[in-house]
């Protein structure tokens, strides 16, 4: 079953180093764009318990990642034509 991905979709995943084929379920890469994102928003928690990142900048990072990630708004069946 082929899954003609919308463009500006494509693009937004390729920042992510995700390069999807026709063939590949957009919930599978929806899943996996959100375990990085979740991956991502981890590691900045575990910098702050490491006190690498001050308490007082923690709230704006956290956003910083979320902004990267606006592809996760959208449910997966949007991410196709």
């Amino acid at each position: 079953m082929n899954h003609p991905y919308r463009d500006d979709v494509l693009e937004q995943l390729w920042r992510h180093g995700v390069q999807p084929r026709a063939t590949t379920p957009p919930q599978l890469v929806h899943d996996f764009v959100n375990d990085l994102y979740r991956y991502e928003l981890r590691r900045l928690r575990d910098r702050l318990v490491r006190q690498e990142v001050e308490k007082s900048d923690y709230f704006a990072l956290v956003v910083e990642v979320r902004r990267r990630y606006p592809l996760l708004s959208l449910k997966a069946r949007q991410w196709v034509e």
